[in-house]
């Protein structure tokens, strides 16, 4: 039977500023996972959604369990998990070395943050430079307030899981994504619970009462692409409704 290669470059397109790759090196060091989750400081639930997702994109098992022992068996990163380790590291070095060379960026944060979106290949065609303004446990998730460049507010609902991955906290530079269809532009501001709504103006509009793709300025700074339902007519420079259910909502981050 022919054992599979190891995805590396779909495992490491993941951007390795979260704690996921932490929690890798952590277990290495550890054999364990409860003890990596530790020191990385996530919970135990959230240490093994980081190896699954790892695990996923790579196509190949990153973990061997280890049986028996004096603590009880554990955990040992395959030989995949130590090669994915060593790819991370050479991976990290090289951006680390491309961003100093490139430190005269720094004073113009816009084509900055636009080259560390570069890292970030996904279909959600609204991508949104954002700051974290606040946390707030919700049930058994965390809403997450986002402050756009142009001072509007975003609200995003995740798992605590990911919070702690992302090592979300307030001050953080981060990317609010959301794809096309989940928007949805209206003629009225009426809103319902978990939903976030913007004032927005129409640049480009469908032609008649079809519906289809609409494009919108917030503030008259950020575009966002969105949805018009069937008769309904736009005209461009009309003032509309911005919907987006805080579930749809995906924090990244560009760094």
């Amino acid at each position: 039977m022919t054992s599979k290669l190891p995805h590396f470059k779909a495992a490491l397109s993941e951007d390795t500023a979260d704690k996921r790759i932490d929690i890798l090196r952590s277990i290495q060091v550890c054999g364990s996972i409860s003890q990596a989750a530790r020191r990385v400081g996530v919970s135990y639930k959230a240490a093994w959604q980081a190896v699954d997702t790892l695990s996923n994109l790579a196509g190949v098992p990153l973990l061997e369990k280890v049986v028996g022992g004096a603590g009880g068996g554990g955990a040992r990163l395959s030989k995949a998990g130590e090669s994915l380790l060593l790819a991370a590291q050479r991976m990290e070095k090289a951006k680390s070395d491309a961003f100093s060379k490139m430190a005269f960026l720094e004073s113009d944060q816009g084509p900055f943050l636009a080259l560390k979106g570069l890292q970030i290949r996904t279909s959600m065609r609204n991508q949104l430079p954002s700051e974290v303004k606040g946390l707030r446990a919700q049930g058994g998730a965390v809403r997450v307030a986002l402050s756009l460049s142009n001072g509007l507010i975003l609200f995003a609902l995740i798992t605590k899981e990911s919070a702690q991955l992302l090592g979300l906290k307030k001050g953080l530079k981060v990317l609010s994504l959301f794809k096309a269809t989940a928007v949805r532009v209206k003629t009225s501001m009426h809103s319902k619970e978990g939903e976030n709504v913007l004032s927005a103006q129409v640049t480009r509009a469908p032609r008649g009462e079809a519906g289809g793709e609409v494009a919108v300025s917030l503030a008259q700074e950020l575009s966002v692409v969105g949805f018009v339902s069937p008769g309904v007519r736009l005209q461009v420079g009309e003032e509309v409704a911005v919907c987006v259910e805080e579930s749809a909502l995906v924090i990244a981050l560009p760094d």
